[in-house]
């Protein structure tokens, strides 16, 4: 069955970068929408980004788009979510999610509902502090 994992995360200073990854294993990832979704301390689950399965098309949080890129190179059956001039309210652990049913992302803000993922990765924790 497949299985995704993430990793990358870890302690940055505001205003680094960081690159997480979302590798899958057991089956391929192409055929697949795969969004990430973060966690803070105390706060509901929230949608960060999509992406189609071709990589054609994405979507993103209004907050972050311009500081978040999601991309995905299939033939490594991996997705990865650059981010970049982090702040102190981006701490969070950080999902990635697979939806079963679709291979473009949902259209408007359907896309952030978790609901329709079917697979998950355990998470990474992404500390952004001075």
């Amino acid at each position: 069955q497949l299985q995704l994992v993430e990793s990358g995360g870890g302690l940055v200073q505001p205003g680094g970068s960081l690159r997480l990854s979302c590798a899958a294993s057991g089956s391929t990832l192409d055929a697949y929408a795969v969004a990430w979704f973060r966690q803070a301390p105390g706060k509901e689950l929230e949608g960060v980004s999509c992406i189609s399965s071709s990589g054609g098309s994405t979507k993103y949080d209004d907050s972050l788009k311009g500081r978040f890129t999601i991309s995905r190179d299939n033939a490594k059956n991996t997705v990865y979510l650059q981010m970049n001039s982090l702040k102190l309210e981006d701490t969070a652990v950080h999902y990635c999610a697979l939806s079963t049913r679709r291979s473009v992302c949902a259209p408007n803000l359907t896309w952030a509902d978790q609901s329709i993922y079917g697979r998950w990765g355990q998470g990474t924790q992404v500390t952004v502090s001075s």
